[in-house]
């Protein structure tokens, strides 16, 4: 897992081979990112990413200047992973921004009382509840105004005719759709 761009720029991390995440690839994280910058400058945002799995999207947040960044992730052995990675790009202030926290993202969305400037979420392609997201999202009044919410997603998933729907994107397999 790799870095693209940023202060942290080509720093590696090796996920482990037992991981059941897959962190999002290179090629549709760059992409996706380009098309981010023409809706949200980073430096100094306020980032939430759910489901974070390996943290991938979380160090990325980091390096490109977010001023914090919130990781959820349920299973124990991703959430301590993502807090190896945060503590190994100390002693730099930049990591201090990062946070991990270990729990159910249903039940973080719930409870939160935060609003963010940038939402991502990527969830397992196969949950059950994961149509209900994006309203659960903005029920709960997590997304600050003028914020974006990006959500990675299955081709089997289609939210064309969701009222804050502002794009979509496809690579591959990989499937984006941004909110606002």
């Amino acid at each position: 897992m790799r870095i693209i761009t940023g202060k942290f720029r080509g720093r590696r991390f090796d996920v482990p081979r037992t991981f059941k995440a897959r962190p999002t690839t290179d090629f549709a994280k760059e992409n996706i990112f380009n098309v981010l910058m023409g809706y949200i400058d980073f430096d100094g945002a306020r980032a939430l990413d759910l489901f974070s799995g390996t943290g991938s999207i979380t160090l990325e947040l980091l390096s490109r200047g977010c001023s914090q960044v919130v990781s959820v992730e349920l299973d124990r052995d991703h959430h301590r992973f993502i807090q190896q990675c945060l503590n190994s790009l100390a002693p730099d202030p930049a990591s201090q921004a990062g946070l991990a926290i270990r729990g159910d993202v249903f039940k973080f969305v719930k409870s939160c009382h935060q609003q963010f400037d940038f939402i991502f979420a990527d969830p397992p392609y196969a949950l059950e509840k994961l149509p209900q997201i994006p309203d659960l999202i903005f029920e709960n009044d997590l997304l600050a105004p003028d914020g974006v919410f990006v959500f990675e997603h299955g081709k089997a998933n289609d939210f064309s005719q969701h009222p804050r729907l502002v794009d979509h994107r496809e690579y591959g397999s990989v499937n984006f759709s941004l909110f606002r």
